[in-house]
């Protein structure tokens, strides 16, 4: 097998380094790029649960095959059924040995960070989530943590004493800690960015955030807007901004009358998403906007997932 990888970044690593890749292995950026991994976690499941062992040069640099990138994709099929990392390695050994007992981890990580946000105790928030980061991708993580924890939370602070505080806290945690990793990655990128918008009046929608962390871990610059924009402004920040794309989040009803108008002007693709597509589902579905390159989506998840369906990352 000869690939097309890249080599000039690793014209510096010998040539036993590149003869490797000539002969058909792969660096482990490659690897990041081809199965969505970053490196790190890659790194980490080597390290801790020995789910990848790759080939090493002399000098220690990992390089993958064919059938490592095929483990990988495996593992992401477990992980995306909501099995906890400890588990996938005695079930990819051992494929019937699948059980409902598979997720308590999934259990035992919200519940902690549930008791965390309860006490106003930011360290094992962070200390949690960051050494899920490290072992799940995104999408993963989103899907089977993060989401799970804010419906969690959200039914927790229902007419609760101290529902305010917590929700302060955490929202603020929230902001913080994505805010500051999408920072790093906008750092590295110069391609158009994607501008999301905050487009209901609540003072932050953390969903906006997790579609956000999820639109920049896919290596696309991403802009958050955190309060709703009027149409002439709307139209301003996107001849400044100049992005691949317009997304607009709500959890609330919005004035369908004024959406012609918002995105009057706005030529690029343009999205709406969150809990608002449920509430206008029939009018939205029936394409009566007159709105033209408009997609829908009613979660993170799925607006990440519609935007790679359309190119825009």
């Amino acid at each position: 097998m000869k690939n097309t990888v890249d080599t000039s970044a690793s014209e510096d690593l010998g040539d036993d380094f590149k003869k490797s890749l000539d002969d058909g292995w792969l660096p482990i950026r490659e690897v990041a790029r081809q199965t969505g991994v970053n490196a790190v976690t890659l790194r980490a499941w080597e390290r801790r649960y020995g789910l990848i062992v790759p080939q090493r040069t002399p000098k220690g640099h990992r390089l993958f095959c064919a059938e490592h990138v095929e483990r990988i994709h495996n593992i992401l099929t477990w992980l995306n059924r909501g099995v906890a990392v400890s588990q996938v390695k005695q079930l990819l050994d051992t494929p019937l040995a699948f059980s409902e007992s598979v997720d308590n981890d999934w259990h035992i990580l919200l519940q902690t960070l549930v008791q965390a946000v309860t006490r106003l105790d930011e360290r094992v928030v962070d200390d949690t989530v960051n050494q899920s980061m490290a072992l799940y991708p995104p999408r993963t993580l989103c899907e089977q943590l993060l989401m799970p924890l804010l419906a969690v939370l959200e039914q927790r602070w229902q007419g609760q004493f101290g529902a305010q505080m917590e929700r302060v806290f955490f929202y603020s945690w929230l902001r913080s800690k994505f805010g500051a990793r999408i920072y790093h990655n906008n750092r590295q990128l110069r391609t158009a960015p994607l501008l999301l918008i905050n487009h209901s009046d609540l003072p932050l929608e953390p969903h906006l955030w997790l579609a956000a962390w999820l639109i920049s871990s896919a290596d696309c610059p991403v802009e958050v807007f955190d309060w709703p924009l009027p149409a002439g402004e709307l139209t301003l920040a996107v001849e400044h901004l100049q992005p691949r794309g317009v997304l607009l989040y709500s959890s609330k009803a919005m004035n369908l009358a004024q959406l012609p108008r918002l995105l009057k002007g706005v030529g690029c693709t343009k999205m709406i998403a969150g809990p608002t597509v449920c509430i206008h589902h029939a009018e939205l579905s029936a394409s009566t906007t007159g709105i033209a390159d408009l997609y829908l989506a009613e979660d993170p998840l799925s607006a990440h997932r519609a935007l790679i369906q359309c190119g825009l990352i």
